[in-house]
């Protein structure tokens, strides 16, 4: 008698712990919120990032706004800088502006710039970074980290296993300290994964083109706690954004341009040649 009573009950607490797990994630929360201010603190993918409306940066601030949070981004990043270049000005680029946020995006040319013997070693790498770290929380700043991208589109090149242990270090960092991470560079081996000709996220195997671009600020918001239906609210609001390749296309069309060549093995830019040929020819 007892078990007749018991197979019903049990059914229903499943049932409500289901449900309970489908609202807590439905209910999902950004942890950035609206008048609050982010640091990008970085080198030229960073101040490329916010320089245009289609870079990560603005990207990133795009994706909030989309979901109703609007944050205000403070841009510091500057082209070639490394970790010892990022640790001399923290202080006037980014905790001087009293953000709450900052996200730091470092280690591409500390080992790019070894090839010129201007890099920078792993162990003085880990002291500047955690030096940087240490300085923006001592000024009450939430510090999101940035695995550092590919430098050109091959994980098996030299430069790709040379960054190994810095991103493993930001990857203790972020474990040791409690740090949100967005693990870009993963992302961005599954992306050259796919089948493409040329560089896929890359104008140059470094700096980011609108794949590129979408691929970092997607990370960056999911390290924030933004949910899938968050980030898809986001696409749909790049999707209309303007980027300007000498015509007005927007990252949407971008995108499909981006589809079309790998389905056909061509560049983006060959397939954007072919056509302009066509209708030179048929103009």
């Amino acid at each position: 008698m007892l078990k007749k009573y018991l197979r019903p009950v049990s059914r229903l607490t499943l049932l409500g712990l289901a449900l309970m797990s489908f609202t807590q994630t439905v209910r999902a929360e950004i942890a950035v919120k609206s008048d609050e201010k982010i640091a990008f603190l970085g080198d030229s993918i960073t101040q490329q990032g916010a320089g245009s409306a289609s870079g990560y940066v603005r990207l990133v601030m795009s994706g909030l706004e989309a979901n109703n949070i609007k944050a205000e981004a403070i841009p510091a990043g500057i082209s070639g800088h490394k970790s010892n270049d990022m640790l001399a000005r923290v202080d006037k680029d980014v905790i001087e502006k009293k953000p709450n946020w900052m996200t730091l995006s470092c280690g591409v040319n500390d080992v790019w710039h070894q090839e010129r013997n201007r890099g920078i070693l792993i162990e003085e790498y880990k002291t500047n970074i955690r030096a940087i770290v240490d300085k923006a929380q001592a000024a009450g700043i939430k510090v999101l980290l940035l695995t550092s991208t590919m430098i050109g589109e091959d994980q098996s090149g030299a430069n790709n296993q040379k960054l190994i242990p810095y991103n493993d270090f930001l990857k203790a960092l972020a474990a040791e300290k409690n740090l949100p991470i967005a693990d870009l560079n993963s992302m961005m081996q599954e992306q050259a994964k796919a089948p493409h000709k040329g560089n896929l996220a890359t104008t140059d195997g470094v700096h980011m083109n609108p794949i590129g671009n979408q691929m970092m600020a997607i990370g960056v918001l999911k390290a924030f706690g933004a949910s899938e239906a968050q980030l898809q609210t986001a696409r749909e609001a790049w999707s209309k954004i303007p980027h300007n390749i000498g015509a007005s296309l927007t990252l949407g069309q971008w995108n499909k341009l981006s589809e079309v060549a790998n389905k056909s093995n061509r560049t983006i830019d060959e397939v954007i040649k072919a056509a302009v040929e066509k209708a030179i020819t048929e103009g």
